[in-house]
């Protein structure tokens, strides 16, 4: 087996990366390591495990760290671009034909019961994840309290997320740091 690396030009990189962002859905490092070291063996396996670590260490997203990272490595700034724009550009096409068709048709009723059906579906993921995480929180009445004050405030009174979350984040600390006795432990 050939192990030699390729060096690749700039519309490689961008190429390459595109081919990412076209097929992969969600968490795409897999499509990624595959592209990267077995398919277009642009990196060994070590400067992959390299690359992935400094990528999440840095904030963003990995895969559009790795791209900039990888991008840069061979040609730059010019080569981060490249990679980015690959990776970036069919999302970024998909969304704005989605959010044209949606603007055009969402008056159909079959389009907003589409969208009623995906809203419940999020929010049918959101209480799956929360019942999920229910069994970790700390068995305290302050945190049950933080819970039903929270969903009151956004699912029955409507309130704006922001605001509801800059009232209740100092409310659970300041009952978390009183529930340790004020002392910070």
């Amino acid at each position: 087996m050939n192990t030699e690396l390729i060096q690749p030009r700039r519309r490689d990189l961008f190429a390459g990366f595109f081919s990412v962002g076209v097929t992969g859905f969600g968490g795409v490092l897999p499509q990624a390591h595959s592209m990267l070291v077995q398919r277009r063996r642009w990196l060994s396996e070590s400067d992959f495990a390299e690359q992935l670590g400094l990528c999440q260490v840095l904030p963003g997203p990995n895969i559009v760290n790795m791209a900039v990272s990888v991008g840069a490595r061979f040609h730059g700034a010019m080569g981060a671009m490249a990679a980015v724009s690959g990776l970036l550009l069919a999302p970024l096409v998909i969304v704005l034909l989605l959010a044209s068709l949606y603007g055009h048709y969402r008056q159909l009723p079959l389009v907003e019961q589409v969208m009623h059906g995906l809203a419940s579906a999020a929010a049918g993921l959101l209480l799956a994840m929360a019942l999920r995480l229910l069994p970790r929180l700390e068995r305290r009445g302050w945190c049950a309290l933080v819970v039903i004050v929270t969903f009151a405030a956004i699912a029955l009174f409507r309130l704006p997320l922001l605001w509801v979350l800059l009232a209740t984040i100092p409310l659970a600390l300041g009952l978390a740091w009183l529930s340790k006795g004020g002392r910070g432990e």
